[in-house]
């Protein structure tokens, strides 16, 4: 019977070792936060439980305009008991992960862990520190490192827990902020100063770029910018801060330009930095990549026989999504299972801003610098039945295909729930199918994804032009 070890429960330890265990193979599980790991615990579960809540406010503030009267009251935002309901959901699913683990025969251990020695026959020998008890070691044939990444935190700007915060922090708040300064415009910042604004809050959007999300499509983040801009965002584009202070009862950041911006409370969202001390991974000689995140190849081998990395530590693409599917792989790779290489052009990928920006396939990028060869087409949704009956004016879909072939290459929808209506196009571009095919497709009248067939004829009529 194969052991394996997996260090850190998050999406890519917790699936990895579901397939193992599924496998027949001998899996240990050891977590330091709680089963999920931080994706569950403090991150991708929180905040998106956090952002649904921002949509309930903007459902009930866009009522009026469909004929429902709120009889001026409105929407209250009930701080503690949004946090409240955030910690618990986060709490739930930890639970419903560890259950999930218990039940397919995963041994669950609560600690820390780290590569101690090889032993003879190329076993790995990982040192395990429980929360309770005494330490012990663990022999493996194969040890999977996912220990994730955590909120990278500037020199001049130190997270206190209380004016100046990560993002882990924020639902320790006993009140919303009056005042925000969401300092970093990439994914992160970008959701976070969709949902506060969406609940009433001054927001301040510090960006070092021309524009918010400088690496998503270029239309989709101009589009979703000017949403920001026009329900009243502040956005400080080109600027970079230079350090955040506590100030009193509030915090000043301080830009590289000489300006100071100041507020009640300011938001670090300036990346991740992988988890990667302390696993004694230099001394067992595995290679460290970039920024010292785990050096992986698209099997989610490291450089050392037998031990795989994979999810937020390899740097590889940060979505609970990848980092699952890089620890499915490696589980299937090292079990002998056939494998197909991960392929980053199959995953969609989706911002949780409002509206949502979701993506796959080829870029605009690619596609504008001649680097991929493709026809477009992009339809903006206020054409849409559907969307002028829900009262949705901004958005739009696009896709491309091949000039010759029509297949489908890659596709961009900004909307609410686009991260439902990119499943088609992922679809299309996964089983390689034409616009020709996506057009014949007959879709729900009236609906939304009615627009990508649409689009997909579209692109199927310039065959013919």
């Amino acid at each position: 019977m194969a052991r394996i070890v997996v260090i850190g429960g998050g999406p890519a330890g917790y699936e990895a070792a579901l397939v193992a265990a599924q496998l027949g193979a001998e899996v240990t599980v050891v977590e330091r936060d709680g089963a999920g790991g931080a994706c569950v615990i403090s991150d991708c579960v929180p905040s998106k439980t956090f952002i649904a809540s921002s949509d309930a406010v903007t459902a009930v503030r866009g009522a009026s305009k469909l004929g429902i009267r709120t009889d001026g009251v409105g929407a209250r935002v009930d701080a503690p008991a949004v946090h409240e309901r955030v910690r618990r959901l986060a709490q739930a699913q930890s639970a419903d992960v560890q259950a999930k683990l218990v039940k397919e025969g995963v041994r669950y251990v609560a600690g820390a862990a780290r590569l101690g020695e090889e032993a003879l026959g190329h076993t790995h020998r990982v040192v395990v520190e429980p929360q309770q008890g005494e330490p012990f070691h663990l022999d493996a044939d194969t040890v999977l490192i996912a220990t994730g990444a955590t909120p990278r935190v500037l020199p001049d700007a130190t997270p206190d827990g209380e004016r100046i915060l990560t993002w882990r922090q924020v639902y320790d708040l006993d009140e919303l902020p009056e005042k925000l300064i969401v300092i970093g415009s990439g994914v992160t910042g970008a959701e976070f100063a969709s949902a506060y604004l969406a609940m009433g809050v001054d927001v301040t959007l510090v960006s070092s770029r021309d524009r918010v999300m400088p690496h998503e499509d270029p239309d989709a983040a101009m589009a979703i910018e000017q949403v920001f801009t026009d329900r009243g965002m502040t956005i400080l584009p080109r600027a970079r801060a230079s350090a955040v202070r506590r100030r009193g009862d509030g915090v000043e950041v301080e830009l590289s330009d000489g300006r100071v911006v100041e507020g009640g409370h300011a938001l670090m969202t300036v990346g991740s930095v992988p988890n990667t001390t302390g696993l004694g991974l230099e001394e067992y000689g595995v290679k460290l990549g970039p920024g010292d995140f785990v050096a992986v190849d698209r099997v989610s081998r490291t450089n050392v026989p037998g031990v795989y990395a994979a999810g937020d530590c390899t740097g590889v693409l940060m979505l609970a999504s990848v980092a699952a599917m890089q620890g499915r792989i490696a589980m299937w790779h090292s079990l002998g299972e056939a494998v197909s290489p991960l392929r980053l052009h199959n995953v969609s990928a989706n911002v949780f801003t409002d509206p949502e920006l979701a993506t796959v396939g080829v870029t605009q990028n690619e596609v504008g610098s001649g680097q991929v060869p493709a026809r477009t087409v992009m339809l903006a949704l206020d054409g849409n039945a559907r969307a002028k009956m829900a009262g949705l004016e901004d958005g739009f879909v696009k896709l491309f295909c091949r000039p010759a072939s029509g297949l489908v290459v890659g596709g961009v929808v900004v909307a609410a729930k686009a991260s439902e209506l990119i499943l088609p196009i992922s679809i299309a571009i996964k089983h390689r199918l034409t616009v020709d095919q996506l057009a014949q497709t007959i879709t729900i009248y009236p609906s939304l994804s009615g627009s990508l067939t649409e689009a997909a004829r579209q692109l199927m009529q310039q065959e013919t032009d």
